[in-house]
């Protein structure tokens, strides 16, 4: 009896297509890296270096065209890539000038286009000018490590941060080394000069996985937001702006609330690409803990008001300061600089609120615009005025509300602005209906 032979290889890969998921089949995950490198760059490459560890992809491809960043964002991502069993594959689609080198350096393989260049590494502080010899070297080491590390030359390496590094027949003395796609294979900084980056993966045997392209969540987007140099400083200031207006008035109202939910978000998201740690968080929320005391429990604004702002303060200026391991000077006086930026916004912001607030037509339509005179015709449930006049001492500390002992009774007044210690002597100097407007006796 004859008939067809059965092609069992066939029906099994068919079988394997058919009950086993496209997630199991040979895939490689690509990362865009283009713009600024900042500090919500490293959560997102975390998040996709696990998922391509989860899917057991074959590699993880970043496509680099930026002039660079963060140095400490930088050096997470390297050590993310580093820290992958993964096959990492660097792209360079124009351009890896910076903190872009040192990703691109961390990469396995590395592949160019035609006229694009890596290099120009050296550490610039916030005004743009050179580093210090502490910041270049800390970097210099890191770029020379890391190209050791996949078996690259470090001499080259360390030259693109430091000029005094020379390199025989590449770069003199004086010079930083940035090198074009040529250079680069010529001397073994890079493995391929491509099109594109399909050209790329078919050079490395990649070209028939799919390719798993990535994007950044709303979520991740919102902290790269919330961690721009721009934004957080605004939310410091409008924070301290809030607080600082609450405490000036009784109770609790918006300004305060607004207040926290600005340092809330300013503490979160730093918290969450790791520049804030445990301590900041306690910080803050021991300083909070102290304003709400003194606002609720002890009058005026004394020891537990200065030591929660000095709390919240320190919280924001360490996380401003990010890692301690790394920390440098330079990160020190730049966080002093941001903190004290964001101070100098929320007494300027304070001082023009308090003079032209209650001129503008959002203060009218939350005041009342004319003061109920008693010649006018206005009297109060009791008579207030017949206080006008009277001495006595302060009971509390006036900050500038507090309470006032006159003979037998306790009465509760403010004063023109100023603050009075506890115990001084003052003198009712005006009434305005219930409000008792009070002056120290000097």
């Amino acid at each position: 009896m004859s008939g067809k032979r059965i092609n069992v290889p066939a029906i099994a890969i068919a079988a394997a297509l058919l009950f086993f998921p496209a997630t199991l089949l040979p895939q490689v995950y690509h990362i865009q890296i283009s713009g600024t490198i900042d500090l919500g760059l490293p959560p997102y490459i975390e998040r996709v270096i696990e998922e391509a560890e989860t899917a057991n992809a074959s590699a993880i491809v970043l496509e680099i065209n930026t002039f660079g960043g963060r140095v400490d964002a930088a050096t997470q991502i390297k050590d993310l890539l580093l820290n992958t069993n993964l096959q990492t594959i660097a792209f360079i689609n124009k351009r890896a000038i910076s903190a872009g080198a040192l990703i691109t350096l961390s990469c396995r393989k590395i592949g160019m286009v035609a006229g694009s260049s890596i290099g120009a590494a050296t550490v610039v502080d916030q005004s743009g000018e050179k580093a210090s010899e502490k910041a270049i070297s800390y970097f210099r080491a890191e770029m020379g490590a890391t190209a050791e590390r996949n078996g690259r030359n470090r001499l080259i390496a360390e030259g693109m941060v430091d000029e005094d590094v020379e390199v025989e027949g590449l770069s003199p003395k004086g010079k930083l080394i940035t090198l074009t796609a040529e250079d680069a294979i010529k001397w073994k900084m890079a493995d391929y000069i491509v099109p594109g980056l399909n050209a790329l993966l078919d050079s490395l045997g990649l070209a028939d996985e799919k390719v798993v392209y990535t994007e950044i969540t709303w979520a991740e987007e919102v902290v790269r937001f919330l961690t721009g140099p721009i934004v957080s400083s605004m939310l410091i200031s409008l924070g301290l702006l809030g607080l600082f207006f609450e405490i000036k008035s009784p109770g609790w109202g918006l300004p305060g609330t607004l207040g926290l939910i600005c340092l809330a978000l300013f503490f979160g998201s730093h918290y969450i690409i790791n520049l804030a740690s445990a301590i900041e968080i306690v910080l803050f929320v021991v300083g909070v803990g102290l304003l709400l005391v003194e606002i609720f429990v002890i009058p005026g604004f004394g020891l537990a008001g200065v030591g929660g702002i000095a709390c919240i303060i320190a919280g924001i200026y360490l996380s401003l300061v990010g890692a301690l391991e790394h920390v440098t000077w330079q990160d020190l006086g730049a966080a002093a600089y941001r903190l004290g930026l964001a101070l100098l916004v929320t007494i300027l912001g304070a001082f023009a609120l308090a003079r032209f607030g209650p001129r503008t037509s959002i203060w009218r339509k939350i005041s009342l615009p004319d003061e109920q005179k008693r010649d006018e015709g206005y009297v109060a449930a009791k008579n207030y005025r017949s206080y006008l006049g009277k001495t006595g001492i302060a009971l509390t500390p006036l900050r500038p509300a507090g309470t006032g002992q006159f003979g037998e009774e306790r009465l509760d007044v403010v004063t023109e602005g100023e603050f009075i210690e506890q115990n001084r002597p003052i003198k009712i100097v005006r009434v305005e209906g219930y409000r008792l407007v009070v002056r120290e006796i000097k």
